[in-house]
C-alpha cells in the first residue's frame, strides 16, 4: 500500500536534510523533493563539505534554505535546521533518501488526527531493487503495544532518514544529543519522547526511497554505532539492564580492531555519560527491553562492516 494520490501543495511540513561531501546524491534528492506535489519548504545543513556541495545547492536550488555551520555537526545539524522550521511538522531526509509523492501529506494527516503522536516512520524501499529495507520487518512486527488510536504499529525508535515528526515534540525533547553526534542517534531522542508520554508509529502508507550512497565508511559507522549504543545504554537504562546489555554486546560483537576502537571511545566518554545519566521509569524500560529482545532475533542491526 502506498501513499494517497498526490494533490496540491501542502504547507504543513518542512523537509530537513543533513549532508557532507555527497554533492551528487544531494543534488538528486533535492531534484526529487522539488517535484513533490506537496511543494514542501526544504532546509539543508551542510556539515562542512569540501566538495562544492554548498555552492551547488546555492546555485541550483535558490529556494532551499542552506545552513553552513562550517564544521561537521553530525545529527546536531538537524537541530540547527529545526530552529528555522515554522511548520507544525518536520520530515527528516538524508542526502541519499527521498519521499514518495503524497507521503508527506499522508503523514501530516495522521499527525493532525492524533495530538499525542510525535512521529511516524515510513516504509523504506531500497533502490534500485525496489525491495523493502530489512528494518521494515522490525517496524511492521514491533513487539510494542499502544493505544487503539495509533495509525500503525507502535514503535520505540525511529529512523531519521525516513520519519515525519511533530516539530513541538522534537523541540520539547531537546532534539538530537550533541554527545551522541551521529550513528543510532535516534534511540536516545525516541526514549526521551516516550518518557514524556509521546507515541511513535510505523506508517506503511508513507514511503521513502533509499539508494545507499557509495560514499560511506562502513567501518567508521560501525565504530560510532557500537559506541553510541553503549552510551545510550548507560544514559537511560537502569543498572541491571545496562549491565546485561553491555555484557551481551561484549560477547557478540566481532573481535576486531573496529570493536576495540568503539569500546575505547565508549570508555573515554563514560565520565560525561554518568554525569548525564537519567534512567527511565519502569514502563519505558519494559518497552526498551521488549525492543531489545526483538532486535536480537532480527537481522537488520548487526555491528559488522
Amino acid at each position: 500500500m502506498t501513499a494517497a494520490a498526490p494533490a496540491g501543495p501542502d504547507p504543513r511540513t518542512t523537509v530537513v536534510v543533513i549532508t557532507r561531501n555527497r554533492r551528487a546524491e544531494l543534488m538528486r534528492t533535492l531534484r526529487l523533493l522539488e517535484q513533490l506535489p506537496e511543494r514542501p519548504d526544504v532546509i539543508v545543513t551542510d556539515n562542512g563539505s569540501d566538495d562544492g556541495t554548498a555552492r551547488a545547492v546555492a546555485d541550483d536550488f535558490p529556494g532551499v534554505r542552506l545552513l553552513t555551520p562550517g564544521e561537521n555537526l553530525g545529527a546536531v545539524g538537524r537541530n540547527l535546521a529545526v530552529r528555522q522550521v515554522r511548520t507544525p511538522y518536520v520530515a527528516f531526509c538524508d542526502d541519499d533518501t527521498w519521499w514518495e509523492p503524497g507521503s508527506l501529506r499522508t503523514a501530516a494527516d495522521r499527525l493532525d488526527a492524533h495530538p499525542r503522536l510525535a512521529a511516524v516512520t515510513a516504509r523504506i524501499v531500497v533502490e534500485p531493487e525496489g525491495e523493502d529495507d530489512p528494518v521494515v520487518a522490525e517496524l511492521r512486527d514491533s513487539p510494542l503495544t499502544g493505544p487503539d488510536w495509533l495509525p500503525g504499529p507502535a514503535i520505540g525508535s525511529f529512523l531519521a532518514a525516513a520519519t515525519v515528526m511533530r516539530t513541538r515534540a522534537f523541540r520539547e525533547a531537546g532534539g538530537f544529543h550533541p554527545g551522541i553526534w551521529l550513528g543510532g542517534e535516534e534511540e536516545l531522542l525516541a526514549t526521551d519522547l516516550m518518557r514524556s508520554g509521546w507515541w511513535m508509529a510505523y506508517l506503511p502508507e508513507a514511503v521513502i526511497h533509499h539508494a545507499a550512497s557509495a560514499v560511506r565508511d562502513s567501518t567508521a559507522r560501525r565504530v560510532t554505532g557500537l559506541r553510541n549504543t553503549l552510551w545510550f545504554t548507560w544514559l537511560r537504562r537502569p543498572a541491571g539492564p545496562a549491565v546485561r546489555r553491555t555484557l551481551y554486546l561484549l560477547a557478540t560483537v566481532p573481535r576486531d580492531l573496529a570493536s576495540l576502537r568503539a569500546l575505547g571511545q565508549a570508555l573515554r566518554g563514560l565520565p560525561w555519560v554518568l554525569r548525564q545519566r537519567r534512567p527511565v521509569p519502569p514502563d519505558v524500560e519494559a518497552r526498551l527491553a521488549a525492543l531489545e529482545r526483538a532486535q536480537r532475533r532480527g537481522s537488520a542491526r548487526r555491528y559488522v562492516g
